[in-house]
């Protein structure tokens, strides 16, 4: 039998390999379960050694030093070949081609071994080494801990091995090569081949199409409206289908026709369906029932060639299970695919690529419950498919189902990769009446568990890669950050996200932490904005923005058009919003922790109402695209959120110092008329009076008496992102810009307009101007200003991100940071110390975890994706780092 199709998940169709001349290429499969099979001193292990990676081989001698210190210690054998189970077992799961190099010549021990490839649904192959018996004791008797062996062993081996070679492939062993002779041992060679449904290689772009059924007019026109001509693209783009080409529609023979051209003109590709795999049958000969639209399929080929009957079965004959393509991004198959089965070859893997699992039980029209796999599937890849008819393609955790329904009245439609775009033309009729109605609203959206604690349990590594940036330059590191987050730091936040945070449907972004400017060495100062100049200069930043920090608190704003937009997007319902009554939330307003601001649900919506009004004024609904917007601002009176720890700390050191401070200098002065030598006390003590008085000063600049809405006030300085995309990478004097004009139509007094100077970082009157600016304003009880780059998304040479912004608080604010007397020359000295690097990178890390959480939010990926990166900047911000920076 030749060996046709070893890389195919027909596990009911094993093959076998005519045994191979001397220089002979043995294909073996890149993930496979390689078996070397032959007697002792048959050559196992050099040819092991020869053609495999030193990894890729476990041993039965090895593993039987492993437990016994002695390779050859029979009478630990049981216990050695548990190990190379275990270990074989280990490297399969992980997707490693592995290779047993034992006698393997019982069939008992080779029943396990394909019972572990069938496990990890990988492709068991047999390589046989068949070697006289003299040959094998010549090579045993050269060998010191083996010069001993009986020569019966031998026999008995060669005897077990010629009993074995005919049932190989009955057995289960996909491929069998089979090697006579130590001169075609010796001349064989491996080939590694891809498995045929890797095509991680083809990076598209792709239109792929979703069940077709036999609507040939409807499939011209979808392919017309992608830009197809005559079955090719012009700008190179791939067709995949996703099966069910035939059966109920009026013209399978022309659905086939167009397909198969496509497919042998290398324009498209083709997985095949369930309903393909029963005509295949049918073609073959075998007996099958003529239902499902099958009868009419055979009806229509009758009035075909028999030559193209032939082609119809070599082509469906040929169709492999599911596709990898696009480097592992995008999985294509039939009905559906769990992780697990990605790039895997078994007849599991084909069964459920072509029918899906079911529950075990029947619905009401008698037909099988589909399982809901997509609800709790968690990959990367993105898994798109049809089988089971929908009225509208939407994704569910970065699945999506293509079958609209075309046949029975409803859309053929087809998803441009990499856009996500969904492209879809109407049905000409009914052309076959289904089974049960199709279901009032598709899988997708906000259906199953949206989050599961597996999502976000113990260590795990983010990765993320802001789109924004563009590819990376020849000779630059990419732009990505590998983000670990330690399970201790996990548990954390998990304590802190399911108690205190808002709904986790309308949390989809936190904002990183922001590090200080570089530590001033000027008289009197920690920190100024010289030193953020001269960074962003350094990292190639030529224009920055000043703006004004407001002290108040960091806070989000998710601002939906309506309750009508926050239920279709985000998936909220009905919440209580009052005492007695509920409504449907329109957004949220929430802390950089993701805590609500306001305990009172009304009092959030009013806000985000008077923000809604200002978006809808100055026209910016229309002028974005977008029904819905994430704000990032700062919420004031900073007494909103920290009036707990202005009571307890800064209100308490400011009272206690204007209680101590003047009764101290009192009796120094008196001390010093009596003559008591006290003048250095009695000046330090004056010094420290009016420290106290600045620092009860400097704090109560942020505080004021607010009642509901009255006092407060909301800053916004950047739109995060509006429907279908990022704004993240928006230039700040464009951002800057449009919130000015949210502000100007804001009429309730609520919004606050974000002063800003923009710099030159090379130009030196540019940078004293803003020094100058920084200076004024913090004179008069400011906070100080957060200097950006004007670009936002910013990357250094090596292709790092650089800070988003920099703060640089002001000399009397930083007081109720540091203390009262922080300014005395001692306590600067020691202050000048402090480590910042543990900080300038938690922000860095925790500013690409935001954009990728942007990122996958614009392009409407399932809650669990987004909420990954959101989780790991909650996780991050236990990082131990002092808080004072």
């Amino acid at each position: 039998m030749t060996d046709h199709s070893e890389g195919r998940d027909r596990a009911s169709e094993p093959e076998a390999v005519v045994a191979p001349r001397p220089g002979r290429r043995l294909p073996v499969t890149d993930l496979s379960l390689v078996v070397l099979i032959g007697a002792t001193g048959s050559g196992k292990s050099t040819f092991a050694r020869r053609h495999f990676t030193a990894t890729e081989v476990i041993s039965s001698d090895f593993c039987r030093g492993l437990v016994a210190d002695d390779e050859n210690d029979q009478s630990a054998s049981g216990d050695a070949f548990d190990v190379l189970h275990y270990i074989a077992g280990k490297r399969l799961a992980a997707g490693r081609r592995t290779v047993v190099d034992a006698t393997n010549v019982q069939s008992e021990s080779r029943k396990q071994l394909i019972r572990l490839a069938r496990e990890h649904d990988v492709l068991p192959i047999a390589i046989v080494l068949d070697v006289p018996e003299e040959v094998c004791a010549a090579r045993n008797a050269a060998r010191e801990d083996r010069a001993g062996m009986p020569r019966r062993v031998i026999q008995r081996h060669r005897s077990e091995l010629r009993r074995s070679l005919k049932h190989l492939e009955r057995e289960g062993f996909r491929k069998v090569h089979v090697l006579r002779g130590a001169e075609e041992i010796d001349g064989a060679s491996i080939v590694t081949e891809k498995r045929y449904n890797d095509l991680t290689h083809l990076t598209g772009p792709f239109d792929i199409i979703g069940d077709i059924h036999g609507c040939a007019a409807e499939l011209e026109l979808l392919l017309g409206k992608l830009g197809y001509v005559n079955g090719a693209h012009p700008e190179g783009r791939t067709a995949v289908f996703v099966g069910d080409l035939v059966d109920r529609g009026p013209d399978t023979p022309g659905v086939l026709r167009r397909v198969m051209g496509m497919v042998g003109a290398g324009t498209a590709l083709c997985v095949p369906g369930n309903h393909e795999n029963k005509l295949g049958r049918y073609l073959k000969g075998r007996g099958v029932q003529r239902t499902h639209g099958l009868a009419e399929t055979i009806e229509q080929l009758e009035g075909e060639s028999e030559e193209f009957r032939t082609r119809v079965r070599e082509f469906v004959d040929g169709l492999v299970s599911h596709y990898v393509l696009d480097g592992g991004k995008l999985v294509v198959c039939h009905a559906g695919l769990p992780e697990k089965y990605h790039g895997r070859t078994s007849g599991r893997v084909r069964s459920h690529a072509l029918y899906g699992d079911t529950t075990g039980e029947t619905d009401e029209f008698g037909l099988p419950v589909r399982y809901p796999w997509a609800e709790d599937y968690r990959g990367r890849a993105a898994v798109v498919y049809g089988h089971t008819p929908v009225p509208t393609a939407s994704w569910l955790n970065n699945t999506i189902c293509l079958d609209t329904g075309a046949v029975f009245g409803g859309r053929l439609t087809a998803l441009r990769w990499p856009e996500r775009e969904l492209v879809d033309v109407p049905a000409e009729r009914v052309w076959y009446e289904p089974a049960k109605p199709l279901r009032a609203e598709a899988p997708g959206g906000h259906e199953g568990r949206p989050l599961d604690l597996a999502d976000v349990h113990g260590r795990r590594v983010v990765e993320t890669l802001p789109r924004a940036l563009g590819p990376v330059g020849e000779g630059e590191a990419p732009t990505g950050l590998r983000v670990g987050v330690r399970g201790e730091n996990a548990a954390a936040a998990l304590e802190v996200m399911s108690r205190f945070a808002v709904d986790p449907r309308l949390l989809p972004y936190l904002p990183p932490t922001m590090a200080p400017t570089a530590t001033s060495r000027r008289e009197g100062y920690l920190e100024h904005p010289a030193e953020a100049f001269a960074s962003y200069a350094r990292d190639g930043v030529g224009r920055v923005v000043c703006e004004e920090k407001h002290m108040g608190s960091r806070a989000v704003a998710l601002v939906c058009r309506d309750a009508g937009v926050a239920r279709e997007r985000f998936g909220v319902g009905d919440a209580p919003a009052a005492p007695g009554g509920g409504r449907t939330p329109t957004g949220s307003l929430y802390t950089r922790t993701g805590r609500p601001f306001f305990g009172d649900p009304t009092v959030t919506e009013e806000i985000l109402a008077r923000l809604r009004a200002a978006v809808t004024e100055a026209g910016l609904w229309e002028e974005l695209d977008t029904d819905w917007l994430l704000l990032d601002a700062e919420l004031m009176p900073w007494s909103l959120k920290a009036s707990g720890l202005l009571r307890t700390q800064y209100a308490a050191v400011g009272a206690a110092s204007g209680a101590v401070f003047p009764g101290a200098v009192a009796a120094l002065e008196a001390a010093t008329a009596r003559g008591v030598d006290a003048g250095a006390l009695l000046a330090r003590q004056r010094g420290r009076a009016a420290d106290a008085a600045a620092f009860t000063e400097a704090y109560r600049r942020y505080c004021w008496p607010t009642k509901g809405l009255e006092g407060v006030r909301l800053a916004p300085f950047q739109i995060l992102a509006v429907r279908g995309r990022s704004l993240a990478a928006l230039p700040h004097d464009e951002q800057l810009a449009l919130i000015d004009r949210m502000v100007e139509h804001d009429g309730t007094g609520l919004l606050q307009t974000t002063r800003r100077l923009y710099v030159d970082t090379g130009d030196e009157a540019s940078v004293g101007a803003g020094i100058d600016w920084w200076l004024e304003m913090t004179s008069r009880g400011g906070e100080g200003m957060v200097v950006k780059p004007i670009a936002a998304l910013v990357r250094d040479g090596q292709g790092r991100l650089v800070q988003p912004g920099v703060k640089c608080r002001g000399r009397e604010y930083l007081r109720i940071i540091y203390g009262p007397e922080y300014t005395r020359p001692e306590n600067l000295a020691k202050l000048r110390e402090r480590f910042l690097g543990h900080k300038r990178s938690l922000a860095v890390r925790e500013y690409a975890l935001g954009l990728e959480a942007l990122d996958r939010l614009a392009a409407g990926e399932p809650l669990w994706r987004v909420h990954e990166a959101v989780f790991a900047v909650l996780a991050l911000e236990s990082e131990a780092v002092d808080p004072r920076l």
